[in-house]
Formats: C-alpha cells, sequence, structure tokens
C-alpha cells in the first residue's frame, strides 16, 4: 500500500463504517481492514491519519485500530511468519513517541499502549534509544507531554513488580537507573517546588499531582526490591507527614492522593517492625476518628456512579479494582491495624456503629448514609481474611456478624418495597456475599427468596448484586464437597428464579448483565433436571439473547456464560432422553448458520464447541445436516485463527468418532483435506499437539482401507519434523500415536513401514526414541496407549526376536517397566521455549473452553485392556508359550534386579509364568 491521498482517504471511509452500528455496514469494513492490515506501509498510513486527519473522531478510531493492530502482530512467534515488514517496524519505533506526546490525551493514552507493547518485546535490546528520547522530554516545561512520558514509562516498568528476579532483569532494571533515575529525581524536585508556587491555583495543581503519582509509581516501580530499606530509617518522619496530611479537611485533597496516603499507612501498620508507631491510644484514636471513619462515607460522587454509572460502580465494588478510592484504602487500613490491636480498634469503631446505626433510627429516609457507613465498618472489621472465590476466609471474633445479619441487614431485605432505599439493600445483599461462610445456613436459606425477589429491582446494582449473590451460594461447599444449598432445597423456587433471572435480562442497563448470565449458568448446574420442564422456554430465550448478541459481541463473560448454559440445557435434558438432541438441533442450528456465514469470529469457537457436544450425543451416525457442513470445516481460513484450532479439532474428531464409515464412503475426497489439516498443525510448535488428536482419530476410527494410500506420507512427515524441530511435547506426542497405531495396525505393520521408509529405522526409532524418551509420557490414558503399544511390540513383533532387533528386547521391557514404577520424567530442555495458545500475541480471538461443553477422556484400549501390568504378564506367557525357553534366559542375562522383581509381581497377579 502506498502512503498516497488515495489511500489515506480510502482508509479514512473504511474507518468511519467500522463506527457504524449496522451490522451490514460495519462487519464488511472490518473485513477490508483485516485483509490489508499484512500489507506494507499500512500501520504508517495509520499514524498518518492520526496526525493529520480534520476529523476528530477518525483520529481517535485511528489510534485505537493501530494500538490493536500492535497488540495483534508485533511479537515475533517463532515458526510463524513475520507480520509486520522490518521498514514498518524501523518507522514505527522512530516516529511513535514524538506523535504520542503532542496528541490530545484520548489518542496519547492509545498511542502510549502500543509504546508499551513494543516495549515489552523491543526494549532495551531493539530499542535502545527510547530512554533518551524520553527523558529529553523532561526539559520540556509542558505537563502535558511530561505526563506523557510518565505514564508510558509507567506502563514499561511496572512489570518490574512482579517479575521473577534474574540476571537479565536486574541488567535491564540497572540500564533503566542508569539513564533515568538522575532525570526522574530532579523532575519529582521540580515538581514539587512548582506545587508550592501554585498553591492556590486548583486546576494547576491537579496536572501537578497527576504527575507526582505517576512519579511515585515509578519510583516504586523501579526500586522495588530495595524500598523497605530506603524507608527504613524516615519512617516516623514519614508517618508524621501523612498522619497530618490525613487529618486536614481531607475534601480539599485529591482523592487518589488521598487513598494513596491511607495505603502508605495501611502497608505500614502490618508489619512487625513498625508496630510500635500505632501502640499509642492516642495515635490509633486519631487515626480512627480522623481519617478511617471521615473516607468511610458514602459521598456524592459514590452515589453519582451508583445511580448514573451502575457498570463502573460493581466493576469497582466487586472485583477490587477499586483500590484508588478512599473507601478501600480505609478499609485496608482497618484491617491492617486489626493485625496487631485487633481489641481496641473493634472497641473505638464499636461505639461509632451504634451511633451511626441510632441516627440512621431517627429518621432513616434522611439518615440512611449513616447506616451505609455502619455497614460498611463492619464489614471492614469483619474481614480478616478474604477471596473473591470464597468470601471471607477468616472473621474478626469479636463481632458477632449473625446478630447483625439477622437485626439489621434482613429488616432492610423484607421491606415491603424492592426499589425502597437502594444502597442499603445493595448493602445488605453484599453482606451476605461477603460472609456467607460464617451466617449459618437457615439464615442463607431465608436469604434466598428475599434475593430471588431483588431480582426485579429498578436498581441496576441491586439486582446484579442480587445475581451475584446467588450465584455465589449456590458454588458453596458443604461436607463431601457437595454443593452447600442442595437442589432439592430449591425446588419451591426454581421457577420463579427462573423467572426472574431471565426477567432481569429484560431490565435497562442489563440487557448483557454477566453476573445475571453467570447466576442463569450456576443455577442450571445446581437444579439439574429440576429445570427440563422449563427447558422450552429457557432454550428459547437463550436462542433469542444468542442472535441479538451475534449482531454486535462486546461483552464476552456474559457471552461464555451465556454458551455455558446452552451447553447445560443440552447436558441435562439430553442426560435424561438423547432423542431430545434435535429439538436442541432445531432451535440452534438457524442462529449457528447466521453467525458462521456472518463470520462472527468472537462466537466461532463456541459454536463449534456446543456442535461437538451435540454431535457426540448421536450414537454411530453423522445426521446429513452435519455432513453438509464438513468439507466446509477443512478451509484453510478457519484454521489461520489461533482461537478455532483447538474446538475445530474437536469437532473434526466428534465427526470422524461417529461416522468414520461415512466420510470414507460419501465424503472420501475430502480425506486429503483431513490430512492437510493435520499437515498444517504439526508444523507449529504452538499447534502440533492437535495435529495429533487429529491424527489419533483418524488412525483409531477410520477404515483402514481409506488410508492405505497415505500412511506412509504421514510418517515422513512426522519424521521430517522430529529431524527439524524436535520438542519434548512434540515427542510425547509422537509416543503416544506409533502406540496407538501399532495397537490398530498391529506392530508387524508399524516394524513394516518404518523400515520402508529407511533400512533398520525401526532399530533407530527404537533405541533413539523410545527406549530414552518413553519416561517423558505424561496422562494417565497416554500411558496406558503406550504400554500396550509396547507389549505388542515385545510380544507381537517376529523381527523382535530372530533378527538385529533382538538386543533392544530386555532395553525395551526395562523401559515399559519404568513407565509403570518410576516417576514421570517431566524434565524440559533449556533451550525449548513454548507459546502457549493463550499467549499468542494480538487480539485474536483466544480460545475459550467450555467447561460444560468438556468431552470425556476417551480410553481407546478401554475395552482390550484393564489393566496393562497384568496384560504384559499375559502377553509374555503367551509369547513363552510360542518359543519356550526364550523369554525367561533374555530376562535372566540382562533384565536388572529391579525390574525382574516388578515383572514376577506382574506374573504373579496375573497367576501366569514363563515358559
Amino acid at each position: 500500500m502506498e502512503l498516497s491521498d488515495a489511500n489515506l482517504q480510502t482508509l479514512t471511509e473504511y474507518l468511519k463504517k467500522t463506527l457504524d452500528p449496522d451490522p451490514a455496514i460495519r462487519r464488511p469494513a472490518e473485513k477490508f481492514l483485516e485483509s490489508v492490515e499484512g500489507s506494507q506501509n499500512y500501520p504508517l498510513l495509520l499514524l498518518t491519519l492520526l496526525e493529520k486527519s480534520q476529523e476528530n473522531v477518525i483520529k481517535v478510531c485511528a489510534s485505537v485500530t493501530f494500538k490493536n493492530y500492535i497488540k495483534r502482530n508485533w511479537r515475533i512467534v517463532e515458526d510463524e511468519p513475520n507480520k509486520i515488514c522490518e521498514s514498518d517496524r524501523i518507522a514505527i519505533k522512530a516516529n511513535i513517541v514524538p506523535l504520542m506526546l503532542s496528541s490530545p490525551e484520548q489518542i496519547q493514552k492509545q498511542l502510549s499502549d502500543a509504546i508499551s507493547i513494543i516495549g515489552r518485546e523491543d526494549f532495551p535490546q531493539k530499542w535502545p534509544d527510547l530512554l533518551t528520547e524520553m527523558v529529553n522530554r523532561f526539559q520540556s516545561g509542558d505537563f502535558h507531554v511530561i505526563n506523557g512520558v510518565l505514564r508510558t514509562a509507567h506502563s514499561l516498568f511496572k512489570r518490574y513488580r512482579h517479575e521473577f528476579k534474574s540476571n537479565e532483569l536486574w541488567t535491564e532494571i540497572k540500564l533503566v537507573l542508569d539513564a533515568f533515575a538522575l532525570p526522574l529525581t530532579n523532575l519529582f524536585k521540580a515538581t514539587i517546588e512548582l506545587c508550592s508556587t501554585h498553591a492556590t491555583d486548583a486546576s494547576a495543581l491537579k496536572v501537578l499531582f497527576s504527575s507526582l503519582i505517576l512519579i511515585a509509581k515509578l519510583f516504586y516501580s523501579l526500586n522495588f526490591q530495595d524500598l523497605p530499606e530506603f524507608f527504613e530509617d524516615n519512617m516516623e518522619t514519614w508517618m508524621t507527614n501523612f498522619h497530618s496530611l490525613l487529618t486536614l479537611d481531607n475534601k480539599l485533597l485529591q482523592t487518589d492522593l488521598v487513598s494513596n496516603a491511607i495505603q502508605f499507612l495501611a502497608s505500614v501498620c502490618e508489619r512487625p517492625h513498625y508496630k510500635h508507631l500505632f501502640e499509642d491510644q492516642n495515635t490509633l484514636t486519631s487515626i480512627c476518628e480522623k481519617v478511617i471513619v471521615p473516607n468511610m462515607e458514602f459521598r456524592a460522587a459514590d452515589e453519582e456512579a451508583f445511580e448514573d454509572n451502575s457498570e463502573e460502580y460493581i466493576r469497582r465494588d466487586l472485583e477490587g479494582s477499586d483500590i484508588d478510592t478512599r473507601r478501600r484504602a480505609a478499609c485496608d487500613l482497618v484491617r491492617g491495624l486489626c493485625k496487631f490491636f485487633e481489641g481496641p480498634v473493634t472497641g473505638i469503631f464499636s461505639g461509632y456503629v451504634n451511633s451511626m446505626l441510632q441516627e440512621y433510627a431517627k429518621n432513616p429516609s434522611v439518615n440512611w448514609k449513616h447506616k451505609d457507613a455502619a455497614i460498611y465498618l463492619v464489614t471492614s472489621l469483619a474481614s480478616k481474611a478474604q477471596t473473591q472465590k470464597h468470601g471471607i476466609t477468616q472473621a474478626n471474633e469479636l463481632v458477632n456478624l449473625t446478630e447483625f445479619f439477622v437485626n439489621h441487614i434482613q429488616p432492610d431485605l423484607k421491606s415491603a418495597s424492592v426499589n425502597e432505599f437502594p444502597v442499603l439493600k445493595a448493602d445488605g445483599i453484599k453482606y451476605i456475599m461477603i460472609f456467607r461462610n460464617h451466617v449459618p445456613k437457615e439464615q442463607l436459606l431465608v436469604s434466598i427468596p428475599l434475593l430471588i425477589n431483588h431480582l426485579q429491582a429498578e436498581s441496576i446494582v441491586v439486582h446484579t448484586y442480587a445475581a451475584h449473590a446467588l450465584e455465589r451460594l449456590f458454588t458453596m461447599r458443604g461436607t463431601n464437597n457437595t454443593t452447600l444449598i442442595t437442589a432439592a432445597e430449591m425446588a419451591p423456587f426454581v421457577e420463579v428464579l427462573l423467572t426472574n433471572l431471565f426477567k432481569a435480562l429484560t431490565l435497562p442497563g442489563s440487557s448483557e448483565n454477566e453476573y445475571i448470565m453467570k447466576a442463569i449458568m450456576r443455577s442450571f448446574s445446581l437444579l439439574q433436571e429440576s429445570i427440563i420442564p422449563y427447558i422450552p422456554s429457557v432454550i428459547t430465550q437463550l436462542t433469542q439473547k444468542l442472535l441479538a448478541v451475534s449482531k454486535n459481541p462486546s461483552k464476552p463473560h456474559f457471552n461464555h456464560y451465556m454458551f455455558e448454559s446452552i451447553c447445560l440445557s443440552i447436558r441435562i435434558t439430553c442426560k435424561a432422553n438423547p432423542d431430545a438432541v434435535g429439538n436442541f438441533e432445531e432451535a440452534l442450528f438457524m442462529v449457528f448458520t447466521e453467525i458462521l456465514q456472518n463470520d462472527v469470529q468472537e462466537f466461532i469457537p463456541y459454536v463449534f464447541q456446543v456442535m461437538s457436544l451435540l454431535l457426540e450425543i448421536h450414537k454411530n451416525e453423522i445426521p446429513s445436516s452435519y455432513m453438509a457442513l464438513f468439507p466446509h470445516l477443512l478451509q484453510p481460513v478457519l484454521w489461520e485463527r489461533t482461537g478455532n484450532i483447538p474446538p475445530l479439532v474437536r469437532l473434526l474428531q466428534a465427526y470422524l468418532e461417529r461416522g468414520a464409515n461415512t466420510i470414507a464412503s460419501a465424503a472420501a475426497d475430502k480425506i486429503p483435506g483431513l490430512l492437510g489439516v493435520f499437515q498444517k498443525l504439526i508444523a507449529s510448535k504452538a499447534n502440533d499437539h492437535q495435529g495429533f488428536y487429529l491424527l489419533n482419530s483418524i488412525i483409531e476410527h477410520m477404515p483402514p482401507e481409506s488410508v492405505d494410500q497415505y500412511r506412509k506420507q504421514i510418517f515422513i512427515l512426522l519424521f521430517q519434523r522430529l529431524q527439524n524441530s524436535k520438542t519434548t511435547k512434540f515427542i510425547k506426542s509422537f509416543l503416544v500415536f506409533i502406540n496407538l497405531y501399532c495397537i490398530k495396525y498391529g506392530a508387524l505393520a508399524l516394524q513394516e513401514i518404518f523400515d520402508s521408509i529407511q533400512p533398520k529405522m525401526f532399530g533407530m526409532v527404537l533405541e533413539k526414541i523410545i527406549i530414552p524418551e518413553i519416561q517423558k509420557v505424561s496422562g494417565q490414558v497416554e500411558k496406558k496407549i503406550c504400554a500396550v503399544g509396547i507389549t505388542k511390540i515385545l510380544t507381537e513383533c517376529p523381527p523382535m526376536m530372530d533378527t538385529e532387533y533382538t538386543k533392544l528386547w530386555t532395553p525395551l521391557l526395562q523401559a515399559l517397566i519404568g513407565l509403570f514404577e518410576l516417576p514421570e520424567d517431566d524434565t524440559i530442555p533449556d533451550d525449548e521455549h513454548f507459546i502457549d495458545i493463550e499467549d499468542t500475541p494480538g487480539y485474536q480471538t483466544a480460545f475459550s473452553q467450555l467447561a460444560f461443553a468438556g468431552k470425556k477422556e476417551h480410553d481407546p484400549v478401554g475395552q482390550m485392556v484393564n489393566n496393562p501390568r497384568i496384560h504384559l504378564a499375559q502377553s509374555l506367557h503367551k509369547l513363552s508359550t510360542a518359543c519356550p525357553g526364550r523369554v525367561p534366559s533374555m530376562l535372566s542375562t540382562s533384565l536388572n534386579a529391579e525390574a525382574l522383581q516388578y515383572l514376577q509381581g506382574y506374573l504373579q497377579a496375573a497367576r501366569v509364568t514363563l515358559l
């Protein structure tokens, strides 16, 4: 693509179309951009647009598109083509920093993110002048520019906080410190002085404080390992300063400055060697009264977020992303103080809680914020240890949680209207979520109908919390690892629960509410066959929702739980009545066809998983509707997307398991296409295991005559890959495959095909691969396949008894006994670096495994062999009967004593002897 005005104009038009809400206009534009992004100069055209376009919306759109392009394509993956040409990479790095710093903040943030992504891959080796370029900008005096540099540096260096120590990491940090430490310190001093100069200018202070916070974050990242030592000598001074700062009228101070200062106190007070700084009763009382209580208040900004920005409020409150809020910081400080001063702190706050509740009781409609603060304070006091999955795992024994629940939480939830005092309703529901492990089960059962009722609340926060609380209660485990709340206990509520959950999805602002959809999924999982009477209505509503969101998928978690719910509906219904599978296919296939035709990339991996689940329910036949789709599944374009590979392989395996004969007769011309997929997968280090899954299914299920002509070429491809790029993962998969082949076609056929490729190759494979590497095989079924295959080589392959291969017989038997008795060899050579599917770069739809579409582990030798040790003993007995004297002779001369002892045990267990 030339850097021409015509191409800039074309790109502008297509970017505009990507913003169109109509999928018929938007999707073709997205497709076009996807098709040209591999062209040289494409990223430079985007950068030119965001610099020169007169339309702000195009500048922003170009910046987001550019960032996502970098995210998808910058990383160079081994064995895969370089997606960005070198000249474009050089030009991007030469221009992006000045362009980022001269852009408005909205665009600056996108370009800063892009620089961070590039920096993660290229800094410092391939981008050595990045630091110099950034440091030089500190001299500009323009805090828009300076903050842009600081923001970018923070996103680059924050990884130093959590990376493992290594010489390589320390070398990089030293390089950064040498270039960055002095300029950053000088900038810090200059900014502090400017704060004094502009002490009365609120707008200037806002900018300067944001710079100070970024500088502090950078300081933290760059000194992460040495920070405690730095503070050690000056801690009392720091404490005094922060305490003084926080006892000012802190309405004048920025929220993030206050929350950071409180977080500092919280981190200090829970360290044993600073305990003495808090022991004075006056200090404790002052912190509790003047720092914690005022910052527990529900502020106007909180109320505004609760009512007008519910999604962000929920995200901050439930998912813990409120780390920078005053309330969260105050809560952390309470927990920190309780570590060493639980009794005194609980005593101080008990008085406050009682007085707040009394104020509320005087005039609830006016004083409801007092009760909100009281609940928040009790929650902070009582929570000693907490996880998102289990709620509070350790509670303050000085706080009577059940009494507070019965007296102050339940009455709010039992009130006539679900829409009255919504903040207190949300508080009450959150209390149930947090302390569910510390409230008696009978009280939880009383709460369930109240929560179901609150699914109808108009407040998005209230009905979302109700859904989330129900979902958490349904996952709680009792004795024997069964659910604490049983399906039988839920029986009276099934209909109203399902009705209210689906109704909640129709409430304004909640049409794609992930918490509600997750509660639907969890309800299905708990209730099991109790939901069958409601399935026709449920699957209709789920299908309608799927069709609606497929027009513009925007909520990944919601979509995932929706597909999980569909899978559960199928599993539960078809377990009771397998013939019902046709009803699901009838309901779903129209929407699935539309998703596939419109290439809705986010949903295609899910569709393949649901189709696999449906197809596996059919017994030994493939319906014509599936066979019509089969050729399309082999199209190369589908296999280009990383996220499609695991579910597509699973779907093709389902085709082979249920209808290999149909494929062999009605679609024989597609077998080369099937093997073409295998060839593509086997060439990739990231996906070779998927290639083996497919190959194993072909070998296991396809009629032998249908693959005869391809067998030798399959082995040649595998040997080429072994020769060119041998990895532990590949060898493990290769070992399973050759043993499965041996089981299917016989040991002699395995020896013959190896030796037809190259004379004596069978011996080389035994000596160089099977014997030394078999200990690396992992997985119960995989080990069993290898054991049965090797047993066949030992006992059903005549050349092993009367040719030069005989010398390998005993070492092979010893390796097999080692597979049974020795620990798995999980060592991996230092030079192997695997790229997991989750780690592949970019925004391509990652594969999201549906838990409830999961495939049962398949044992291809399950009906043939139960105990592989007994099977070995019986097979050796049979061989010794055919060749009297040979087997004991070979064992006594070269099998080591320990292995021989194990073998004697197998023979005794099988009640056989060797002749």
